[in-house]
């Protein structure tokens, strides 16, 4: 495996692979924040526009994007052209409640089992699925021993960027973490792609793939005899506090929404569970809900918008009624009366090791 020193760091380019040191993690998200803001200023569409109006809406919070615009992880090529599909300032709003959601039940198994793989001789290597600005490397790099080099997966080079930059430099004991990043599809991924993998990972991700992308990930993943801790994919339930009689049909239209062109959404959980065990691997879930309250009104305000607008756009019918619970629902959030639970599932699938048994 390839490394390079701290002071030896060579730039991403689009469209091809780039291996730096891994950096300190932002502080408050600082690099990741003045970054989109310089994109900001160069592309209106993610300028956020007033606050209280719909522009406000963070592109890639959700499923609101631009006018026949899915906000959409989008698997497949689709030129040079293809824009960027999470904002990444949606993905900085959002990566506390993520971190705080996880579930830290299933790390005592992945450390058995890692500690454990046949012929490990070095360090760890962590496939990063989907990576965003790299909020999983963050989460689970210092919560792991031994020295990780994680391989960054993503469609959008400015988001490998954000990931790479912000990647932690240590473990858990210390050890030093590298990372590499590669533009990719997910829907390709194979065994070979895999050769030599600890781990692979991904954060919200699941809800967005097919089955056929599922069952693809399910093959890479047992060819290569490497875990799989897929974390934060929508169980399709929401509970709001105070309730709303349109809480439940706001729901189910959003769920529909979230299956469309073949897409799993809320299904993507026990799909994935079926795929993994028909392999072979032992497969463990745990609930990994966000909890919204007060301290999280800018992250609520974003996801409403997005719950909501995806709902509407599922069914049209909804809109005058929808409008009206959106804005009750908004300044509840503002008055710091509202409380969610967004219900997620982490999944940790393990495999038979190549070569050995369970």
């Amino acid at each position: 495996m390839s490394t390079v020193r701290k002071d030896e760091a060579v730039p991403v380019r689009s469209g091809s692979q780039g291996l730096i040191p891994a950096q300190p993690g932002p502080g408050e998200g600082e690099s990741v924040r003045e970054t989109a803001r310089a994109r900001s200023e160069d592309d209106p569409a993610t300028d956020g526009g007033e606050p209280g109006t719909a522009a406000s809406v963070i592109a890639g919070a959700g499923p609101v994007g631009s006018p026949g615009e899915r906000a959409t992880v989008r698997l497949r090529d689709e030129g040079p052209q293809e824009p960027p599909r999470y904002a990444p300032e949606w993905l900085q709003l959002r990566e506390g409640a993520d971190a705080a959601a996880r579930a830290p039940e299933l790390l005592d198994p992945l450390r058995i089992r890692l500690a454990n793989l046949p012929g490990r001789t070095g360090g760890l290597v962590v496939h990063d699925l989907g990576c965003g600005t790299g909020s999983m490397g963050r989460w689970l790099a210092p919560r792991l021993d031994g020295a990780q080099h994680w391989i960054l997966h993503d469609r959008d080079p400015y988001l490998l960027h954000f990931a790479a930059v912000a990647s932690p430099r240590s473990a858990a004991d210390g050890s030093r973490v590298t990372v590499e990043t590669r533009r990719g599809d997910v829907a390709r991924l194979t065994p070979d792609a895999l050769a030599g993998a600890s781990l692979v990972t991904a954060s919200a991700l699941l809800d967005v793939l097919t089955r056929e992308d599922v069952e693809t990930l399910a093959d890479a993943c047992a060819g290569a005899g490497c875990p799989a801790l897929l974390t934060l994919s929508v169980a399709g339930r929401v509970d709001l506090t105070p309730g709303d009689p349109l809480d439940a049909e706001i729901a189910e239209a959003f769920n529909a929404h979230q299956r469309r062109d073949g897409l799993l959404g809320p299904d993507a959980v026990t799909v994935a569970c079926e795929a993994f065990a028909e392999r072979g691997a032992t497969v463990r879930l745990h609930p990994s809900p966000w909890r919204l309250g007060p301290e999280q009104r800018a992250l609520t305000e974003q996801w409403l918008r997005g719950w909501v607008g995806a709902a509407v756009e599922e069914r049209p019918e909804l809109r005058d009624r929808a409008e009206r619970y959106l804005n009750d629902r908004l300044t509840a959030c503002a008055s710091g009366a509202l409380r969610v639970t967004l219900h997620h599932s982490d999944l940790l699938a393990l495999p038979r090791p190549k070569g050995g048994t369970p």
